[in-house]
């Protein structure tokens, strides 16, 4: 009984080893970057065909994603903007922004004052000339670059330019705010005289 139990296995076995081979991974075929005899340019490696769209990389808010509407920079932030938008703003700002622009967006970032010199200064958002322009205009100079600043499209996504651009109008509203625009318990507050401290068993 124990022989025909050995047989049996030694048979199941040998039925296994000659069900395999090596077809399927020896057979005729070209590796990313081979040679190829059968196209023209040489290569094995095909291009992408024309319209051809990554998984998870489809684009089809175009005013999302370029900050362009009918060929003209859109005014209006293409996603709700709330606190949590702005406190995004704010660190990305602080971590890309600032090494040349300044924490408050004036221009005066360490690099603008002790970096490199540059043909023209950084942009200092609270010019006249940027406070008036379209939200649209600073997400296309994040995304595609302005003069001497690169393109942050391969570091920063979509969603957190458009933070950044949210921010850029708070520090912009921050720094030209009128007395008048305020509400009157702001103004309130503005007008209230900061109080000394007191100390308690006299001066130190």
């Amino acid at each position: 009984m124990r022989l025909l139990r050995l047989g049996l296995g030694c048979a199941a076995i040998g039925l296994l080893l000659a069900g395999c081979n090596t077809d399927m991974w020896v057979q005729q075929k070209s590796h990313p970057l081979d040679k190829s005899d059968f196209f023209p340019d040489g290569q094995a490696s095909r291009p992408l065909l024309q319209g051809t769209i990554a998984r998870g990389h489809l684009r089809a808010d175009a005013v999302f994603f370029t900050g362009i509407d009918n060929g003209k920079w859109v005014d209006n932030i293409p996603t709700e903007v709330n606190m949590d938008l702005l406190k995004r703003g704010q660190e990305r700002f602080d971590i890309y922004c600032t090494p040349c622009h300044g924490r408050l967006g004036d221009g005066e970032g360490m690099i603008a004052k002790r970096g490199f010199k540059l043909k023209r200064p950084v942009g200092n958002i609270h010019t006249d000339r940027l406070r008036k322009m379209p939200v649209g205009h600073f997400y296309d100079v994040i995304t595609n670059g302005y003069g001497a600043m690169y393109s942050y499209a391969s570091r920063i996504e979509p969603k957190d330019r458009w933070a950044i651009v949210a921010y850029i109008r708070a520090l912009q509203l921050s720094q030209n705010v009128k007395a008048t625009d305020l509400t009157s318990e702001q103004q309130a507050k503005l007008n209230e005289k900061p109080q000394a401290e007191s100390h308690e068993g006299g001066a130190h």
